[in-house]
């Protein structure tokens, strides 16, 4: 079932709506409107409370999924920022992007040890993360 918790708060919200107007359309029929709004009101308090199951993407949605291509704002003191995207699933590919000009470079494998710019000849990094901390 898709769409589970949208279509709880749309069905809660009519039954809401079509009580209170059988409700105020004649009062002699609260004991049809109640019940309706009663439901609604507990179909509201369902949605609410409803987490929504993500849904996975295909095989060709990971595969062909490419970053936003595009120049990146300069980072502290003037240097050059750059995003890095690695899969989890195989095949495992790394994508880098060169904020500086804004070339987009995809790899086979994870992250490399340093990289360089093949657009703009700049060295991005040129050791691994976690070398940076001593």
């Amino acid at each position: 079932m898709r769409n589970v918790r949208n279509n709880l708060f749309i069905a809660s919200w009519l039954c809401i709506i079509l009580s209170s107007g059988i409700i105020f359309a004649d009062p002699a029929y609260i004991a049809i409107g109640a019940p309706i709004g009663l439901a609604g009101a507990v179909m509201f308090l369902l949605a609410f409370v409803r987490i929504e199951e993500p849904k996975p993407m295909s095989e060709k949605d990971i595969r062909d999924w490419t970053p936003e291509v595009g120049g990146l704002p300069e980072g502290a003191e003037g240097s050059v920022m750059y995003r890095i995207d690695t899969t989890l699933d195989d095949p495992v590919r790394t994508s880098v992007l060169c904020g500086k000009c804004g070339e987009l470079t995809w790899l086979d494998g994870p992250r490399p040890r340093t990289f360089i710019c093949l657009g703009c000849d700049t060295m991005l990094w040129d050791k691994p993360e976690d070398d940076e901390e001593e």
